[in-house]
C-alpha cells in the first residue's frame, strides 16, 4: 500500500467515513456530542442535590435583594452600575437574577443552569477543534477532558462561580465566530462564506463584549 493510500485510510478513519464496522456509530459527531454531554451531566450531576454555601453565595444571591427581585428593570440597571470586588460582570448577574425568578432559592436550580453551561462549554470546545483540525477523535478527546477534570468542579458546583462557566460560553463562541471570520477570508473559500468575513469580525466582537460582561478577565482573549 502506498504511503499516500495510508494516509488517506488514516484520514478516513479520523473522520469515521468509509468504515463499514459495527463500531462506526461511534465516528459521528453527533453520537459524540450526546456521549460527551451524557457523562459530563452524569459527573455533575449531584451538584443538584447541594445548598448554597457561605462564601460569596450570600453576596452573589442568598442575601442580595437586587438578584432576588429578578428581571426587573431597576435590578437590571443595578446590574449595569455596581461592581463586586473589583468586578464589573452585569450579565453573571442577570444569569443570577433569571435563576431567582425561575427557581427562587432553590440551589438545586442554580446548580443544574451551570451544569447545563459547562455542557454547552464542552459541546463547543469539541465542534471548534473539529472545525478548526479535522481531527475528530482527537477534539472529542480534549473537550472530555476539559467536561470532565476535577479542576472544574468549582466553577460548575460553586454558585457564586457562575460568572466562569458563562465567560467561558462567550469566550468560546468568540473563537467560533472568529474562526469562521478567518475561513472567510481565504482565497479558496465558497463564495457564500466570503461575503461574510464582516458580519463572522462583527459576531466575534459582540460576543467578546458578553464575554467582558460576564468576566473581565476575558480581556486576555486578543491575546
Amino acid at each position: 500500500m502506498s504511503k499516500r493510500t495510508k494516509t488517506g485510510a488514516a484520514a478516513a478513519a479520523e473522520s469515521g467515513v468509509g468504515d463499514a464496522s459495527g463500531w462506526a456509530w461511534l465516528r459521528r459527531p453527533g453520537v459524540l456530542c450526546l456521549l460527551l454531554a451524557l457523562a459530563t451531566l452524569a459527573v455533575f450531576l449531584p451538584v443538584a442535590w447541594h445548598g448554597f454555601v457561605n462564601y460569596d453565595d450570600a453576596d452573589y444571591v442568598t442575601e442580595n435583594a437586587q438578584v432576588q427581585g429578578g428581571l426587573k428593570w431597576a435590578n437590571i440597571v443595578w446590574a449595569f452600575t455596581t461592581g463586586h470586588a473589583s468586578n464589573w460582570h452585569p450579565l453573571t448577574w442577570i444569569s443570577h437574577m433569571a435563576d431567582c425568578q425561575l427557581f427562587g432559592l432553590q440551589a438545586g436550580g442554580h446548580h443544574l443552569v451551570s451544569v447545563g453551561l459547562h455542557i454547552a462549554n464542552a459541546l463547543l470546545l469539541f465542534g471548534l477543534l473539529r472545525r478548526m483540525t479535522g481531527a475528530l477523535w482527537r477534539s472529542a478527546l480534549v473537550a472530555a477532558l476539559f467536561a470532565l477534570h476535577p479542576l472544574h468542579v468549582e466553577s460548575v458546583a460553586w454558585a457564586s462561580e457562575r460568572k466562569d462557566v458563562l465567560s467561558t460560553l462567550f469566550f468560546l463562541l468568540t473563537l467560533w465566530a472568529y474562526a469562521a471570520y478567518a475561513e472567510g477570508r481565504r482565497p479558496e473559500a465558497r463564495p457564500g462564506r466570503a461575503r461574510r468575513p464582516a458580519a463572522n469580525y462583527l459576531l466575534a466582537l459582540g460576543c467578546f463584549a458578553l464575554g467582558l460582561m460576564s468576566k473581565p478577565m476575558l480581556v486576555t482573549v486578543p491575546f
